[in-house]
């Protein structure tokens, strides 16, 4: 029974709570991303590069038995060098990377403005030098 108390415990923990939130939030995220990247820019890049290129078809027959025009025909007849496939996944990855870094820049941002809204702390009390104007003012009180 130990060891179900304490994967419990573990598994109850908020780390792995918050933990589970963020792979799922990511997950959604990068579809999001990658609908962006591939219904939004990878056609705009395409038509500007060639077009109406579609990078996901572009190869090297690495084999003379290699007739096919697309990568899923061109695989099945024999070995091929799917650059374009490499193409379209490293541009995705790298526009990935950015928008991540433009949410973590805006909450990095937002966090700092919080922070410095925050009320000052109230003052400790009075300063060595306020302390001795009090106590002068005091004396100067008791001799009139």
């Amino acid at each position: 029974m130990g060891f179900v108390k304490e994967f419990r415990e573990f598994a109850l923990k908020g780390n792995v709570l918050d933990l589970a939130v963020g792979v799922i939030i990511g997950a959604e995220f990068g579809k999001i991303v990658n609908s962006m990247i591939a219904d939004l820019l990878m056609p705009v890049i395409a038509r500007v590069m060639g077009g109406g290129v579609d990078f996901s078809n572009k190869f090297f027959a690495l084999s003379d038995k290699v007739t096919a025009t697309n990568l899923a025909d061109a695989r099945k007849e024999g070995a091929v060098i799917a650059y374009g496939n490499f193409i379209t996944i490293s541009l995705n990855f790298f526009i990935l990377a950015f928008c991540v870094f433009l949410v973590v820049k805006a909450f990095n941002t937002a966090r700092k403005r919080f922070e410095t809204e925050k009320a000052a702390p109230p003052p400790s009390g009075p300063t060595k030098e306020e302390t001795l104007l009090t106590e002068i003012r005091d004396l100067l009180a008791k001799r009139a």
